[in-house]
């Protein structure tokens, strides 16, 4: 069940990530790095976090929240790189084409990474006792 110390983090969460993510994406991108390297860049932080997952006991809720938070900025400049001018360093593709390309990653990520269902670590625990 939710309480409202739980909904205020979450929706103040979405909010910063929303917001702050975008920002930060344009920041990396504008810094120097190009929207393809600042892709690259957050890209290789989500993989840190997916490591971190699978090598370390960090708090998986930490490790889900740095995820959440990493995804915008990528999908920012992920954004930017496809459908800004050629002229710019760009691909200049329309919006349907970014689109498109963007539906086929994800489609084909996760057909090659699957999700496989689990149980949830307090019930792991409590029928460890």
């Amino acid at each position: 069940m939710a309480t409202p110390k739980a909904e205020t983090f979450y929706w103040i969460t979405i909010t910063f990530s929303q917001t702050l993510g975008t920002a930060l994406g344009d920041w990396m991108a504008d810094s120097g790095l190009g929207y393809a390297g600042a892709a690259l860049v957050f890209g290789a932080a989500l993989a840190i976090v997916a490591w971190m997952y699978f090598k370390t006991e960090i708090s998986n809720v930490a490790l889900f929240w740095a995820a959440f938070i990493l995804t915008r900025p990528l999908g920012a400049t992920l954004g930017d790189f496809l459908g800004k001018p050629l002229g710019q360093g760009r691909l200049e593709l329309s919006r349907a084409a970014a689109t498109v390309v963007l539906l086929i990653a994800m489609v084909g990520l996760i057909y090659i990474l699957p999700q496989r269902s689990g149980r949830h670590a307090a019930k792991k625990q409590q029928s460890e006792v």
